[in-house]
């Protein structure tokens, strides 16, 4: 098979990822479970031809050097993908991720109402987290194409690779790719303020210095939407935190105390009847929040939101009970997350 026909079944079996393993044969992600392709094993040579297929020569001289690339990768009938290219033992190996082809509104993916208002904000920062494969991407390219579709905004997205191709509305989109059009997410960030922006999407906040630059942005007068791979609003108010040295600490506390607008924490669950759904935390800065974090108290956080209700703030356990009300989930499936 080629790597366009493998491509091409992930699609066909409504698979979320493929995997290419020396000594296996190729591994399809179907509602978060692993299923093999009947194939035979796929030799060190087979693999690296496969994947190289992707790669212009450039491409591969840079991967051969770095022994890491992510790239973004259309097939002619327009599915694209995320891919990622590493070595394992001194072979290639490969993990591609479907994008889907239709920026999906908000309401297909069953946001909360509060997330819409995230959209409506003038400035400040809105982060999206969870594990990886949570559907952080969807949910982020959602809420940044309906300020496309309902506000005239100057919209720069750093992405690494660029995902979802979004199409001006009413407002501009210019959307950065890690290493084509930037070399890092830092100096990108850095050089974003020349270009007269309103709202700044940030593919991932990975280190100190993109943490701290996305932080200043949304202090002065931006709306900036970035993500982290953290499994709470807790956890990710500590991770911001913890990033920095001790004696930077107590600022920083303050400054994403003033910033922070809100955190949509989600996971991907198994449904009943198949496929999978998206459970989430969201929080919202008030006040009492804001004061938990600049005194350094995010273990209280949970507290706060379970009597946030009024705010829009839900918990996870909250929204695995709605979704067991609707019958959308089974008890079991609950009990087994909650205890990550």
């Amino acid at each position: 098979m080629t790597i366009n026909e493998l491509l091409k079944s992930v699609v066909k079996n409504n698979a979320s990822d493929l995997h290419l393993v020396a000594g296996l044969p190729p591994i399809l992600r179907v509602s978060g479970d692993l299923q093999k392709i009947k194939s035979k094993a796929l030799s060190d040579k087979e693999v690296e031809s496969l994947a190289f297929d992707l790669l212009d020569k450039n491409l591969q001289e840079k991967f051969l050097s770095e022994k890491e690339l992510d790239v973004g990768y259309s097939l002619p009938s327009g599915e694209r993908f995320r891919v990622n290219l590493h070595f394992e033992k001194g072979a290639v190996s490969l993990a591609a991720r479907a994008i889907p082809r239709e920026i999906p509104d908000m309401n297909e993916i069953n946001l909360p109402e509060v997330a819409k208002k995230f959209t409506e904000l003038p400035h400040g920062l809105v982060l999206v987290t969870g594990p990886t494969g949570s559907g952080k991407s969807t949910t982020l390219a959602s809420m940044i194409n309906e300020i496309n579709k309902t506000r005239a905004e100057n919209i720069i997205t750093l992405e690494d690779p660029v995902e979802f191709g979004f199409v001006s509305d009413k407002s501009i989109i210019r959307q950065r790719q890690l290493g084509t059009d930037m070399l890092t997410f830092a100096e990108g960030l850095k050089h974003a303020l020349r270009q007269d922006p309103d709202v700044i999407m940030v593919g991932e906040m990975r280190d100190l210095e993109t943490i701290a630059t996305t932080l200043t942005l949304a202090e002065t007068g931006h709306l900036v939407f970035a993500t982290l791979h953290t499994y709470s609003a807790a956890q990710t108010v500590d991770r911001i935190i913890d990033v920095f040295p001790p004696h930077q600490q107590p600022q920083i506390r303050i400054q994403l105390a003033m910033t922070l607008r809100g955190i949509v924490s989600q996971q991907l669950v198994p449904k009943k009847n198949g496929g999978r759904v998206a459970v989430r935390e969201i929080l919202v800065n008030n006040a009492a929040i804001a004061n938990l974090i600049r005194e350094g108290k995010a273990q209280q956080i949970k507290t706060a939101l379970q009597t946030g209700a009024k705010f829009g703030m839900i918990t996870l356990e909250q929204d695995f009970n709605r979704l067991i009300k609707e019958k959308l989930v089974e008890e079991e499936t609950a009990e087994e997350y909650l205890v990550k």
